[in-house]
């Protein structure tokens, strides 16, 4: 039987994870490739940054192996040992398809295949790092790299429009093809199943039912521009505006200083990292979304899944799924006055709120699961041909 791996990165795990005996729970990333892969009758083999996860249970027949894939591509170290264990599998499982994924996990995919003469490989970018904006170094080293190893690869996807264009430029191995996709999907039979008392919810944070809420999820870090998002809450001046940040990171100091320096500090809720995400978009009013860089935003999918108009940067992924004044409302990342502007117009007006919750409602159904299964089904059948 032939045999296909999936790997991709993630952040490096705490030794306890690394260790962790759990399950392994799959994720939209990984779930429809893996389903289409087995369905297909490859014998299929799942990298996960787990020690010696071989007999870790998982809700897929699949074999487990430690992928050692993590985020930073200058860990020379970790992505050493990521290669040795990848061509550990190719050697000893007959593997005829590797499908990486993400920067880290598409680089080391791409040199075993390459190594090895694996019959097709895959890449799906979840956002390249060479986007409009991106720093120098992004936009020529990493840029070069990926049209290198473009040389390799048999299939691109792509989940965003300007990555798509991008894509289409790099030369791939002869017959390969560009593709786009809606994502990784989500899963909107959950949202259907979300029951939350908005009343009550409220006063567990303090908070009254005429408060106009804005929420984010999110690291706390540089690259999704929280700061610009507390500065506008300052500048439209309403006190009934509050502004919910779930997340945790290295700028929670900084932006703390900065609530405090605006005199906006009882209205800026950092609640840390919550399990109860999606039943706090359910009361919020407003999804506010600064972000510098995005691939394809999961966080904006869900609140879209929720029924909350969007205030966002006009960047990729965001352009993507976001439909201007029906929607919600876009912003080049640096307008202070233009996310302020649109905060107050919607703070006002609960029949333009009510208006984009409708709309946002029905346009999120395009990035359901079940859709971006299918996609990937054609994907396969196209580059791997029916089994």
């Amino acid at each position: 039987m032939a045999g296909y791996v999936f790997l991709s990165n993630s952040t490096k795990p705490t030794s306890m994870e690394q260790n962790s005996r759990d399950e392994v729970k799959l994720t939209n990333v990984s779930r429809p490739c893996l389903q289409t892969a087995l369905d297909m009758g490859y014998e299929v083999y799942f990298g996960t940054n787990r020690a010696n996860p071989e007999n870790l249970k998982c809700e897929l027949p699949v074999h487990l192996y430690d992928s050692h894939s993590y985020r930073s591509i200058t860990a020379l170290k970790d992505n050493w040992t990521a290669y040795k264990n990848l061509s550990n599998i190719v050697k000893n499982g007959n593997i005829d398809v590797i499908h990486c994924n993400t920067p880290v996990g598409g680089m080391v995919g791409r040199f075993v295949g390459k190594r090895f003469h694996v019959r097709k490989v895959i890449y799906t970018a979840h956002g390249f790092h060479f986007y409009n904006g991106a720093p120098l170094f992004n936009r020529t080293i990493l840029k070069c790299a990926e049209k290198i190893m473009a040389h390799w690869t048999d299939a691109i996807i792509t989940m965003n429009e300007e990555d798509y264009q991008a894509a289409l430029k790099f030369q791939v191995r002869k017959g390969g093809k560009i593709y786009k996709v809606h994502g990784v999907g989500i899963t909107l039979d959950d949202f259907k199943n979300i029951h939350v008392n908005r009343n009550v919810k409220r006063q567990e944070l303090g908070l009254k039912d005429s408060d106009i809420l804005c929420i984010s999820a999110g690291d706390l870090v540089v690259r999704k521009n929280y700061k610009i998002a507390i500065e506008a809450i300052a500048k439209c001046k309403n006190s009934n505006v509050h502004y919910l940040i779930c997340g945790e990171g290295p700028e929670k100091q900084n932006l703390l200083e900065t609530a405090k320096e605006l005199g906006v500090e009882d209205r800026i809720h950092f609640l840390g990292f919550r399990k109860d995400v999606k039943e706090l978009m359910m009361i919020s009013d407003i999804f506010l979304f600064t972000t510098f860089q995005e691939g394809m935003p999961r966080s904006m999918m869900e609140a879209m899944a929720c029924g909350l108009p969007c205030i966002a940067s006009k960047i990729r992924g965001n352009v993507d799924l976001l439909d201007e004044e029906k929607g919600g409302y876009l912003r080049d990342v640096d307008d202070l006055n233009g996310f302020s502007g649109c905060i107050s117009e919607l703070s006002k007006n609960s029949e333009i709120r009510e208006r984009m919750k409708e709309y946002n409602l029905e346009a999120i159904k395009e990035y359901d699961v079940s859709k971006v299964k299918k996609e990937i089904e054609m994907i396969y059948k196209e580059v791997l041909g029916e089994k």
